[in-house]
């Protein structure tokens, strides 16, 4: 394809991030498509001039695209990009989405001023800022559990908060009747930022000295299409429909078609609450997750394998309960790491202490829970799949983490080996587990002879109980560990997204 003569003409709002987020688009089909030339056109639209009205009131789907729609129509842009998300509605004709590229971390995060223990040691009530209805609700509920239990229970203030990112979080640094305590924003317009020269300038210097909790899917889905960008041309252009589609990301497509799927299914007045996001994991598929709906809370998603006529289930956790965990007792150093990963709320006892000076990540919801609980300032967790699925968000520039090999990882004694490829280095078994009692164990090998489905959530659960397993019996675990170990082990696990996934499928 000859594109050495011709130039397209990219129409954006002229927002930094949308400046931003169009720039790196239009780097990418320049790399495609050595020689071809794009030029940015930016223009304001709607939603760009009136700041003041809630996205909750808004009723136009066109709210903030109507005029680079009517150019692109017109002939006078080639080509547009708009974060799918803002795209919730029918399009108008002679309009097609030519791409996808891949999308950018679809999570929201909430930013903190960096006084918020103290003003929460103090019972100060947090202000937060978001203009969504969905982030509203879902900040609410979450942070009352997820922020660190250091004074009297948080009361959690939502303000309408709208305007291009840099000045929504220079509010965390304002004083009076302007300062917020916190801001909700999508993760992906920090990392577009934060990879854009002029994006960076607006708002390297607001990030210091913030506090940063990412939310997790499992529990606060973002909206549909979150992290997502459209990249529209006329319906016609076929050489331009060709041009793009250079740049689509069939995956991504994939995961947001789900989302839009799901939000479809709802009637228009439960749409503003409703979250939904998917995400691909390896050797489980596609998964969603969407919370919002009318009855429906915290539901889970995911291509779930035929469920059995019958079965006759043992939870290889029930080996785990049996047993006792105990805190090892030799000193293990003060850990001065400045990011730390929690494989477990077990890790954390006396001599493991942990600090709120420390970038402190987990597992899942439940291990958080019982960290903040004890009063740690929890960043984030794997939703319950695994590190390696928590992987990208670490590595995210914007987030500033250290790199991995100057991480801890607190874990079980004995597992240790486990995090040889994760890429940390200092691992430290910082609780033991003993086996059950011999009456219990007993117990555990003979209910082993009468299932047919098993879920393991250790290699020593399986190694405990495998002599008793029947030859036919179905296996199941999660995304983790567990899944590889067993694998070396030569079994081939079904994978669910958790045990309770598992449970639920059984009935």
């Amino acid at each position: 394809m000859n594109v050495a003569a011709r130039a397209l003409y990219l129409g954006t709002r002229g927002s930094t991030l949308a400046v931003a987020q169009s720039r790196q688009v239009a780097a990418n089909l320049q790399a495609a498509h050595p020689g071809l030339q794009v030029e940015l056109v930016t223009m304001g639209t709607r939603g760009d001039r009136d700041r003041s009205t809630p996205l909750s009131a808004v009723q136009d789907a066109a709210f903030f695209s109507a005029e680079i729609d009517a150019a692109l129509l017109a002939g006078d842009v080639d080509i547009a990009v708009h974060s799918r998300k803002d795209l919730d509605g029918p399009r108008p004709n002679g309009i097609v989405t030519a791409a996808m590229p891949s999308r950018a971390n679809p999570r929201d995060v909430v930013l903190f001023r960096g006084s918020v223990i103290d003003r929460l040691q103090r019972g100060a009530s947090l202000r937060i800022g978001t203009s969504s209805t969905r982030r509203a609700r879902n900040v609410q509920r979450f942070l009352q559990v997820a922020l660190p239990r250091v004074g009297p229970e948080p009361d959690i203030q939502c303000v309408p908060l709208r305007g291009p990112v840099d000045r929504r979080v220079a509010r965390l640094h304002s004083d009076g009747s302007a300062a917020l305590d916190g801001v909700v924003l999508a993760l992906a317009g920090l990392e577009r930022l934060w990879l854009d020269p002029a994006g960076r300038r607006a708002v390297a210097g607001q990030l210091d000295d913030l506090r940063w909790m990412v939310l997790p899917l499992s529990e606060c889905p973002a909206a549909p299409g979150q992290g997502a960008l459209a990249v529209e041309c006329r319906a016609r252009d076929a050489f331009t429909r060709d041009l793009l589609h250079a740049v689509n990301d069939a995956r991504t497509a994939d995961e947001v078609a789900a989302e839009f799927a799901a939000a479809d299914q709802l009637v228009s007045q439960q749409r503003a609450a409703f979250g939904a996001t998917a995400i691909t994991v390896p050797g489980l598929g596609k998964l969603l997750f969407a919370r919002g709906a009318a009855g429906d809370d915290n539901v889970l998603r995911w291509p779930a394998p035929p469920r059995p006529a019958v079965a006759r289930a043992l939870d290889g956790g029930a080996w785990h309960r049996a047993g006792t965990h105990r805190a090892v007792q030799q000193p293990l150093g003060a850990p001065d790491s400045k990011a730390v990963f929690v494989a477990h709320w077990r890790a954390l006892n006396p001599i493991a202490k942990l600090f709120n000076h420390q970038r402190i990540w987990t597992s899942g919801w439940q291990s958080w829970q019982r960290l903040s609980a004890a009063g740690l300032w929890v960043e984030g967790c794997a939703d319950g799949l695994g590190f390696d699925a928590l992987r990208p968000t670490l590595d995210s520039p914007v987030m500033q983490l250290p790199p991995l090999e100057q991480w801890l990882a607190l874990t079980r004694a004995g597992a240790e080996d486990t995090w040889r490829d994760s890429g940390i280095v200092n691992v430290v078994g910082s609780y033991t587990m003993e086996p059950p009692p011999s009456d219990a164990l007993r117990r555990l090998r003979t209910a082993a002879r009468r299932a047919t489905h098993f879920y393991w959530s250790s290699r020593e659960q399986y190694l405990a109980l495998r002599d008793c397993v029947p030859p036919a019996a179905h296996h199941a675990c999660g995304t983790g560990k567990t899944r590889r170990a067993l694998t070396e082990l030569g079994i081939q696990p079904h994978v669910f997204p958790n045990r309770e996934a598992w449970q639920t499928w059984l009935r």
